[in-house]
């Protein structure tokens, strides 16, 4: 995700409510074509994937960043628009029997009942169940008004949406955006992650954020876990929701597979840490 400045705006795309969401979700207005790769988010316990993270990138898979970079204010509300439509539209294509989980941009809402609406349009005309689907926000950018984001949260979550905080502890609401809205699932920032097993403070924050969800009754997924250490450090403490390259790297307009040692107990190293020595 970019780094975007989120604060209370009269910015509205669409003056007239009446216009359809489909015009808002066509990719070739913006200019450039996208598509997405796939990470699985594994529930280590069952040992088996508990949902896939959609990952824009350029059409013939080239970094986020090559796409990041072209959306802009004139842009932004119809690039988030069409990002949910094409990250529905490919992983029903794929067969897709596990979670959906979709990035948004929360400052390029105005009205959340009308960004919802292009996302139940995709949900129905792909034949993918609401249910099914997970929005994540990030925690990671300056958010200067948590309460209308926490709104916002509220409105997908009424409509039967999953809803998640991403990169949790990196950015600047943190406990105060809990307080606001407690959404199903947070994820840990990577920064929390790396190195947790041989870190006395990261073992120590990691432990405070599980007991306050644990109360809360949210979900916690570790995310950017790279070695057997860390996925342990996480399992002991009671999390079984995990993503990072030990599972699986990102899959370009295919859905990742689990790689070989990334279960506990299995005896083996993952391709990921092969890579690493």
């Amino acid at each position: 995700m970019p780094s975007i400045s989120f604060a209370s705006s009269n910015f509205q795309p669409w003056a007239d409510d009446s216009v359809k969401c489909d015009d808002c979700a066509r990719p070739e207005a913006l200019g450039f074509r996208f598509s997405y790769a796939y990470q699985p988010i594994v529930d280590v316990r069952k040992r088996q994937i508990y949902a896939h993270e959609a990952l824009v990138r350029g059409a013939e898979g080239e970094p986020a960043s090559t796409i990041l970079s072209r959306v802009n204010e004139e842009n932004r509300y119809r690039f988030d628009q069409a990002c949910r439509v094409k990250a529905i539209k490919v992983a029903s294509e794929l067969g897709m029997q596990e979670r959906l989980s979709i990035n948004f941009l929360p400052n390029a809402i105005y009205k959340p009942e009308l960004c919802i609406r292009t996302t139940l349009q995709a949900a129905h005309k792909h034949a993918f169940p609401v249910e099914r689907i997970i929005f994540e926000a990030t925690e990671g950018d300056a958010i200067e008004d948590g309460k209308r984001l926490a709104s916002i949260l509220t409105e997908y979550k009424r409509t039967g949406f999953l809803t998640a905080i991403d990169d949790f502890g990196a950015g600047y609401a943190g406990l105060n955006l809990l307080a606001d809205f407690q959404p199903d699932i947070i994820k840990l920032d990577m920064a929390l992650v790396r190195g947790v097993d041989t870190s006395r403070s990261r073992q120590a924050i990691t432990r405070g954020v599980l007991r306050i969800c644990f109360e809360l009754d949210i979900a916690v997924i570790a995310e950017g876990v790279e070695t057997q250490a860390e996925r342990d450090f996480f399992f002991d403490e009671g999390i079984s929701l995990m993503q990072g390259y030990l599972f699986s790297r990102p899959a370009f307009q295919s859905l990742g597979k689990i790689a070989v040692g990334a279960w506990p107990g299995s005896g083996q190293p993952s391709p990921a840490e092969s890579d690493r020595a």
